[in-house]
């Protein structure tokens, strides 16, 4: 368990962490708010003890700096005498508890017992509300609606998915939370985009090779296939896959079974697959690039994700999100409603992506508060 002291006064912190040591844990210290800040940011801390007399940046405002960054440590503050009432208010903005100076031994030991139980179940809820609602699956749109609803519904059988949508729109978000939600979320998810592999190396990627099997297979390799065993295997871009790859992914659906490049030996596997693509498969089975049995093995359920055009009523929530991912604890800044408006009357090819980038951008450049000027300037609108 690691714990750290923020305290100014040097010899409390000395023998409060020595005395910690003492009992087995792992301890860190900081002399003052900002060097608690940035002890934070570097490692990840069990319980947190600080003092609220601190020249400089008080305690008070480490610990709302802590709350704004969503600490999953339990903070328990250090009070002298008369201090009191700062604590109970403190205890109110979401320290855990508070201890008095003298410290007490056997106090400690409880409130490090009792804050560590207190980390560990907001950790279990944090994991456990991931598994239950997915990952960065942002939006109330009833576009979104709509897939959260399907996935629910198909993420715990094995039946192969097929999503359609634009460039940047969240497809393989939609994969990973068919794969978390499932019953294979414990094994795998392995990811091969398919566009980014040379056609004359995408059968060795995925269904592997034997040493010796062409020039530069210097040793035995496991394909994407076999490492996905048990799990989920998203193929990405699938719309570009060379049609001989195509008839091998084919075999493996209908055999479950697979032979390495150089091998006549039969693999069996257990692979769950997960496809997507920006192109519309059915008009590149006319063209002749897509093989039709293989689009009617692969959409067993078809999901599309919508362009983020078709989805404006969720970008306010989008820009919430990315702001909350590109901002700092040393850079905290916020969007005027005006700029808000201006961003969700704009199009965005880009779809999710693109807005994301946007965003990065004005709070770089932007104000403190980012303006419609801002927005005006630094985005084509």
């Amino acid at each position: 368990m690691k714990i750290l002291i923020v305290d100014d006064d040097r010899a409390i912190r000395n023998s409060f962490g020595e005395i910690l040591m003492d009992e087995g844990y792992e301890v860190a210290k900081a002399e003052d708010g900002p060097g608690a800040l940035k002890a934070v940011e570097e490692e990840r801390f069990d319980v947190i003890f600080c003092d609220i007399k601190m020249p400089g940046m008080d305690g008070v405002e480490v610990l709302e700096k802590f709350m704004e960054m969503n600490l999953d440590a339990a903070v328990v503050m250090i009070s002298g005498h008369g201090d009191i009432s700062t604590a109970v208010e403190c205890i109110k903005k979401g320290a855990f508890d508070f201890v008095e100076k003298p410290l007490d031994l056997q106090r400690l030991l409880i409130t490090i017992k009792n804050a560590a139980e207190r980390t560990t179940l907001t950790t279990q809820n944090k994991a456990l509300k991931k598994k239950v609602y997915g990952v960065d699956m942002i939006g109330t749109s009833p576009a979104m609606m709509h897939i959260r609803d399907i996935i629910a519904k198909v993420a715990p059988t094995d039946a192969r998915v097929l999503i359609t949508g634009p460039n940047g729109s969240g497809k393989e978000l939609v994969a990973r939370n068919l794969h978390q939600l499932s019953s294979r979320s414990r094994m795998s998810l392995v990811e091969v985009n398919c566009a980014a592999i040379p056609s004359e190396l995408i059968e060795s990627e995925l269904f592997g090779h034997e040493k010796g099997s062409f020039t530069s297979a210097v040793k035995q390799h496991k394909g994407k296939f076999e490492q996905a065993d048990g799990g989920t295997l998203f193929l990405d871009e699938i719309g570009d896959m060379s049609l001989a790859a195509q008839a091998k992914v084919l075999r493996v659906l209908q055999e479950k079974k697979l032979s390495r490049v150089g091998s006549d030996k039969d693999i069996e596997v257990d692979v769950r697959v997960i496809a997507a693509t920006n192109k519309n498969l059915e008009e590149e089975i006319r063209k002749g690039n897509f093989r039709e049995d293989l689009y009617h093995r692969l959409s067993v359920i078809p999901i599309r994700v919508p362009s983020l055009d078709e989805r404006k009523s969720d970008i306010p929530l989008l820009i919430d999100y990315f702001l909350e991912k590109h901002n700092t604890s040393s850079r905290k800044r916020a969007f005027s409603p005006e700029a808000i408006s201006l961003l969700v009357e704009k199009s965005w090819p880009g779809n999710i992506r693109e807005l994301d980038n946007v965003v990065d951008r004005l709070l770089i450049l932007g104000d403190e508060t980012v303006s419609a000027q801002n927005v005006r300037d630094y985005v084509n609108l």
